[in-house]
């Protein structure tokens, strides 16, 4: 579809949304005690006290650090783990592929800047400006396919057997392929028929993930929550809520990015208030991986990404660090022990 012209309805929204974005930012940085009483049109759900937020009680954290990997990016944007739990980090032109132990094994050289990646059978997903390039395990590239439309922000890709599912934050929907690169459907697109309210991105961050029970989750940051969809289109559950608590998501748009381990659980990342959490299949809180408190918040600062191992290791890549940064349960060293 060619872009309009003109000032429609959608237009103004659009504004709308990237002005409360904005100001909330502010909010966000500059908020102090003092404020919290004052009037706001943002409404009570975006007022909080950024230093008491930041704050993690040690009782709710139930992981510690491990280990990192210096990947020598000057900028990273996503990270994957393959089926040998060798881990893929997306930065600057390349792809590197690291060993569990976090020694280098190989590096995918690209003519554009990554946006997004994942990893199946080998081959490497990934996604650059406007288009899907795959790469087979050797490196070299087996195909390229274009990504038609304007506004194209490309921030996911999952596969499950023959379908790929491309996330895009510019447009609000997700796309789904074929294994020949054929749209042959659409996802998250408002539909009050269907009872879908669409999928609202007012930064550019859009995840996605298909779960062992074969449906496709997908983040819903502006809405603050997570849903789950099958692979026509029809939503089928969410979950998540806005809150000041640690239970909820704070801010105006989170969760960013998460991870499924292999027990079913959900690993989010959230930004602004940097922090990654692990809820069950239900949607229900279960303990803090790390708080606010183990990450760097500088200007510019962009978003935590993460996956997960086959032996439900955590893999955060932290932007200011320019790291992946390991982090395992508690009670599994114990059970090591």
């Amino acid at each position: 579809m060619g872009r309009q012209t003109g000032i429609s309805r959608t237009n103004i929204f659009i504004g709308v949304i990237v002005a409360i974005a904005v100001v909330t930012s502010a909010v966000v940085v500059f908020r102090s005690a003092t404020t919290k009483e004052k009037e706001t049109s943002l409404g009570e759900v975006f007022i909080y006290d950024v230093e008491e937020i930041s704050k993690t009680d040690p009782a709710l954290v139930k992981y510690e650090e491990s280990g990192r990997i210096n990947t020598g990016f000057q900028n990273v944007f996503a990270v994957a783990v393959d089926s040998k739990d060798h881990i893929y980090v997306a930065g600057d032109r390349s792809i590197k592929i690291f060993s569990g132990n976090g020694d280098t094994l190989s590096e995918v050289q690209l003519a554009g800047a990554p946006g997004c990646l994942t990893v199946d059978a080998g081959n490497i997903y990934i996604g650059i400006a406007d288009h899907i390039e795959v790469y087979d395990p050797s490196g070299t590239r087996k195909t390229r396919w274009q990504i038609l439309g304007e506004n194209i922000v490309l921030t996911s890709v999952a596969v499950s057997e023959n379908d790929i599912f491309v996330a895009d934050a510019g447009n609000r929907v997700v796309l789904r392929y074929n294994g020949s690169g054929k749209l042959v459907g659409r996802i998250g697109e408002r539909d009050t028929d269907r009872n879908i309210p669409g999928l609202v991105t007012p930064s550019p961050y859009l995840d996605l993930a298909v779960a062992s029970d074969g449906l496709l989750r997908i983040t819903n940051p502006g809405l603050q929550r997570i849903e789950a969809y099958t692979f026509d289109g029809d939503l089928e559950l969410s979950w998540g809520k806005p809150a000041n608590s640690i239970e909820g998501f704070v801010g105006c748009c989170n969760p960013v990015n998460f991870a499924i381990l292999p027990d079913g659980n959900f690993v989010t990342c959230e930004k602004g208030i940097p922090r990654v959490k692990v809820y069950n299949a239900e949607g229900v809180f279960e303990s803090v991986v790390a708080g606010a408190e183990l990450f760097s918040q500088v200007e510019g600062f962009s978003a935590l990404d993460v996956a997960v191992d086959s032996q439900g290791r955590i893999m955060v890549l932290d932007p200011v660090e320019r790291a992946v940064r390991t982090f395992v349960s508690r009670q599994s060293l114990v059970n090591s022990q």
